[in-house]
């Protein structure tokens, strides 16, 4: 498959066009030629030395990742930076990268993803930015309470043995859970709004504890990088279905 053609299937499944102007990160085809082929693809979370140099030792021809390298932009291309690009132009590695919009897929995100180890009834779109979503709420198909919501994601998700976080202001009895994960305590107020008794995300921020306390609502860490494997993995089960080979590299940070 030509480079182009893989790199604008992916943009127009997860809609990439559509967070243009709201993400930080230079969503789609962040490095590669004007003309490539692609029969293997690499996925990981995090577009970093470790995995460019695994995905190379496979022979991969293009990584796809969640985090990439350009945030914004270069002002020079020196440092780590050069030290990180470097091998991919060596290697003739493409680097296609999606962000908010893996987050946001309301099937093959990451907030999808943690709702279907969950069992989530009822779903919808949440996390608002700009037009956009980037994540998901819905409903526990029986109440629950935080001891157990926090052994399901302990069994499920990749923590690197660092346990789930809980800030417990919330409700015994949890129905109603919202969705954001990374660093997604910013949309805490949105979670009350919409009536969950619990934010699940992946980090949180200092003023989420008082904010969730005075709220009257649960807040989950359930770790970074742990609530986001799910996209990758989600679009490697897709691009298989294309007929290209695929590989994973699972690199947790245990944050």
């Amino acid at each position: 498959m030509e480079l182009a053609t893989f790199a604008t299937r992916i943009d127009e499944e997860l809609g990439t066009d559509d967070y243009a102007d709201l993400d930080a990160s230079a969503n789609g085809l962040q490095v590669g030629p004007d003309r490539g082929e692609v029969e293997h693809v690499a996925f990981a979370v995090d577009g970093v030395q470790e995995t460019f140099e695994r995905a190379i030792d496979a022979d991969a021809d293009a990584l796809v990742t969640h985090h990439g390298i350009s945030w914004g932009g270069f002002d020079r291309v020196t440092g780590r930076t050069y030290d990180r690009i470097a091998p991919l132009i060596e290697h003739d590695l493409a680097l296609y990268v999606s962000h908010l919009p893996l987050d946001g897929h309301q099937e093959l995100g990451n907030a999808a993803g943690v709702a279907d180890v969950l069992d989530l009834e009822a779903r919808a779109p949440f996390g608002e930015l700009g037009p956009e979503y980037i994540g998901q709420r819905g409903t526990v198909p029986e109440s629950l309470t935080v001891d157990a919501l926090r052994e399901q994601l302990e069994n499920a998700l990749d923590t690197d043995g660092q346990p789930v976080r809980t800030l417990e202001f919330g409700p015994d009895q949890i129905e109603e859970i919202a969705i954001v994960t990374g660093s997604g305590t910013d949309w805490l107020d949105e979670a009350v709004a919409a009536g969950a008794d619990v934010l699940i995300t992946g980090e949180g921020k200092q003023k989420a504890y008082h904010e969730a306390q005075e709220a009257g609502i649960h807040v989950v860490l359930a770790g970074h990088y742990a609530t986001e494997t799910f996209g990758v993995r989600a679009l490697r089960e897709l691009v298989g279905e294309w007929g290209l080979e695929t590989s994973y590299f699972d690199v947790p940070t245990g944050l």
